[in-house]
């Protein structure tokens, strides 16, 4: 066992001497909410990785919506391979960087946890729900609304893990930063431990920066595979005209053409962050991850022209993809089911499967509450068939 625990030191003592000195090491970790003995031959950073992707919340990512809701086709992304892919950038900007790529893909792989099923479209209709004065009143004094960063809080700290002596995944500090992005959300106070400072460590950055460049370069794959915008539509943004000029000299099939662009595009975007963040670095002349955190402006950015032309992509992408007539037609279909939904567990709770009740009970979490974590951890599918189970009458659903 001697050798076994000498391999976790080894690994700590490579990112002390590897690592650039404002990067995150997973021994210098502010610790976890409990106290844990650590792995033999594991990083905190890379325990939690592996815990964050054993969780039943994780696996359900495959079957929630990013934007075309899953049964709309098999080739469209969903919350899982989105948060695959924007892993996949992030860990290229860290080691580019020189920080921690454990810690990075800890924080991508749990930042969408919490999302709820149908896209942002459920997120809205839980967030008023939450907010009617009946429900305020029954959550008696306790945070309102829904957000799916701080449900993704809330489902590593709470909700997901199954140790008697604790709730939750007993994640490092510096994960659960970069899990809650919005840090300064009002009336709640698990998140005053990550209001000390005025931006989160460069890993959290990375992770969120790398976010936005998957979800904006694949909405765009999304939205062109599906036909609700082409790529003539496209060619008034800058970034997306220089990334088809690249690839049209040497491919011209139509599905070539659009992966090759936005395999372009992407190398684009990350290739401007790693360039503007190493001036912000060298301006700032940060030597401790806390340099990073006190700085006055984010570290991890673009750069000035490709921020503009990044901001008009996402302009683009909700004019004629998110606001499209039929994702309307969708998330309005979601926004009503899941208000049903809402609305007759709440009338009559003894609806409720038996470890939701049990949950309310041994935890004391208000009913709401409850009723929102239960609803929000559901995929797709399995929401269709709660509402068909609570609203159709069907012999075969009949004990």
């Amino acid at each position: 066992m001697a050798g076994l625990e000498g391999i976790r030191e080894q690994l700590e003592a490579d990112e002390a001497s590897r690592l650039a000195p404002y990067a995150c090491r997973s021994r210098d970790s502010r610790g976890r909410r409990y106290p844990a003995t650590e792995h033999s031959y594991r990083t905190l950073y890379q325990r939690d990785r592996d815990k964050i992707v054993y969780t039943p919340a994780f696996r359900r990512l495959q079957y929630k919506t990013q934007v075309f809701v899953n049964f709309e086709g098999d080739h469209y992304r969903t919350r899982l391979t989105h948060t695959v892919e924007a892993s996949q950038i992030a860990r290229t900007i860290a080691r580019a960087l020189g920080v921690n790529e454990d810690l990075v893909e800890a924080i991508v792989l749990a930042h969408d946890l919490g999302h709820a099923p149908f896209g942002h479209a459920s997120e809205e209709a839980l967030d008023n729900l939450m907010r009617q004065p009946p429900v305020v009143q029954r959550l008696a004094g306790q945070p309102e609304g829904f957000e799916h960063n701080l449900q993704s809080l809330r489902i590593v700290d709470q909700l997901e893990g199954h140790n008697p002596e604790h709730p939750g995944l007993n994640l490092t500090w510096e994960v659960r930063e970069g899990i809650c992005k919005h840090r300064f959300t009002p009336g709640y106070p698990e998140l005053r431990e990550f209001q000390t400072f005025p931006h989160p460590g460069i890993e959290a950055q990375i992770a969120d920066i790398a976010d936005e460049i998957a979800y904006d370069c694949h909405d765009v794959d999304d939205g062109l595979r599906a036909g609700l915008v082409t790529i003539e539509q496209l060619r008034d943004n800058k970034l997306w005209c220089d990334a088809l000029a690249e690839v049209q000299d040497y491919v011209s099939e139509p599905n070539d053409v659009r992966y090759q662009a936005v395999k372009t595009l992407i190398n684009r975007l990350v290739t401007d962050v790693i360039g503007a963040t190493l001036t912000n670095l060298s301006d700032i002349a940060a030597k401790t991850p806390d340099d990073i955190r006190h700085s006055p402006q984010k570290t991890v950015t673009f750069s000035g022209d490709v921020r503009d032309h990044a901001r008009s992509l996402k302009s683009f992408l909700y004019a004629n993809v998110y606001y499209h007539f039929q994702v309307v037609r969708m998330k309005e279909k979601a926004r009503r089911l899941i208000e049903e939904i809402f609305n007759a567990y709440l009338e009559q709770p003894q609806q409720l499967p038996s470890h939701v009740r049990r949950h309310v009970d041994t935890t004391r979490v208000p009913l709401p509450r409850a009723l929102c974590d239960y609803i929000a951890g559901m995929t797709d599918r399995y929401a269709v068939d709660e509402r068909r189970k609570l609203f159709e009458i069907d012999v075969r659903l009949l004990p």
